[in-house]
């Protein structure tokens, strides 16, 4: 038998119904009891008599009975079946929920973070915590869309690797039988050796970088929308798939989810024409002039320097997002193209959204040669590239450039999240496998 959604009901008045679902909060009135049935799709409400009033929240339970039209001084509009109620026959009790450590009915849960962590799996129950991964599946469906409708073919990348070649973060080492490997801080070799097989690829991939850094902005374990491209004609198209990508996605996220949107009080960012493009030089200029803080000489942007340029985007361009390219050579991984006009700099850039950076990118070095005198000087050892990676290269690779963008760090600024482990399933960070690491040390001493 199909099973019928909670939200199906708004339309079956005067029938009789099977419903499955979580019991999300109940209201014992003695000889009626009112509860709210919850399932995927949403919540009804749900009248029974004196036998409902064993029931408890979270307690999973079938109900039959009758769909009838409420009284329209009881619609209740925040609710898609905000104008029926279901007149419950019976009733079957399918698994027992124990009593719980906070009301989850309420519609703001009102937690703290490690709370909200601690609970993971009662509070992901949440209809608006639950929304935040409706918003990201929208992502990674149109991420998915997009790339395919544009050509490129999707492949899945190995999260074990052989050696810790990629520098800049630290690596997890792992015991791999007799010998040592690493999990892959990203899927970067895998993805530019499938150019050389398919051209355009992209791919879905977890990634790990081992780096001491407890931020809001930070994750141990996160997920790369990642897509690399061959036969670029200029290092600009790879900015402009990304930027085609985003305007895809905001697109998606707001047609699919204006509620959603509506309940976190956000809007999809906000971008005027084409978004703007600018130097790493000039965005380090505009924020001196703007501020008096010189960074002039450092090589990246400060956290707060990325909200400077990205409140300099709005205010001259209109929008809330901005290309920064150009960053130095020496700061950049050794397989990133330099600049033919300034071997200082390189055609790589990020892309700032919100005052945070979502996406790094740029053109890679497609030259074997070359490549391999600069892992030399990145003081790196040949060896340790041989194979897979410069076996590509050795055999004919065309000139390509790829991008990140970070999930979970788009799907928080979307929403206007305060932390990211709010747009992580089970967060993964220096403090928390799932349980609070001190908390095991504690328990273990």
């Amino acid at each position: 038998m199909k099973k019928m959604y909670v939200e199906e009901t708004a339309d079956k008045v005067g029938l009789e119904v099977e419903l499955k679902g979580w019991i999300n909060s109940i209201r014992n009135h003695k000889k009626i009891v009112f509860l709210d049935l919850r399932d995927r799709s949403g919540l009804v409400q749900v009248v029974g008599d004196e036998r409902f009033a064993v029931l408890n929240p979270e307690d999973v339970i079938v109900i039959k009975g009758l769909v009838k039209k409420r009284p329209e001084k009881l619609f209740n509009k925040k609710l898609k079946t905000g104008e029926v109620e279901i007149e419950a026959k019976d009733f079957k009790l399918l698994a027992k929920a124990e009593t719980l450590p906070f009301d989850i009915s309420k519609e703001e849960l009102g937690l703290t973070l490690p709370t909200l962590l601690d609970y993971r799996s009662l509070t992901l129950r949440h209809p608006k915590i639950k929304d935040i991964f409706k918003v990201q599946q929208t992502i990674v469906q149109t991420f998915r869309k997009t790339m395919t409708e544009l050509g490129f073919f999707e492949f899945q990348a190995p999260t074990i690797v052989a050696t810790a070649t990629e520098g800049g973060a630290e690596v997890f080492p792992v015991k791999y039988f007799d010998s040592q490997a690493y999990l892959a801080q990203s899927p970067q070799f895998y993805k530019q050796i499938m150019v050389s097989i398919f051209e355009k690829v992209f791919t879905v991939a977890h990634a790990y970088r081992a780096e001491p850094s407890v931020t809001t902005r930070h994750l141990t374990e996160y997920v790369g929308l990642d897509v690399e491209m061959g036969f670029i004609d200029n290092w600009t198209d790879i900015m402009a798939t990304a930027e085609k990508l985003l305007k895809d996605i905001f697109k998606a996220v707001e047609d699919k989810h204006s509620d959603i949107l509506e309940s976190y009080k956000t809007t999809i960012p906000k971008i005027t024409g084409r978004i703007p493009r600018i130097k790493l030089k000039e965005a380090k200029e505009i924020i001196y002039k703007r501020t008096g803080r010189d960074i002039r000489q450092e090589p990246d942007l400060d956290p707060e320097g990325e909200k400077e340029i990205w409140r300099w985007a709005q205010d001259e361009h209109n929008s809330e997002l901005v290309f920064v390219s150009h960053y130095p050579t020496k700061k950049r991984p050794m397989y990133t193209y330099p600049d033919p006009d300034n071997a200082e700099e390189t055609l790589s850039f990020d892309m700032i959204g919100r005052g945070q950076e979502w996406i790094t990118g740029g053109q890679r070095i497609n030259d074997y040669k070359t490549l391999t005198t600069n892992i030399k000087k990145w003081g790196c050892s040949i060896k340790d590239f041989e194979f897979p990676y410069l076996q590509a290269f050795k055999y004919g690779m065309p000139p390509e450039g790829g991008f990140c963008l970070g999930l979970e760090r788009i799907t928080m600024n979307i929403l206007g999240l305060k932390n990211i482990r709010e747009a992580t399933l089970f967060p993964r960070d220096m403090e928390r496998v799932d349980i609070k690491l001190s908390s095991t040390k504690q328990k273990n001493s």
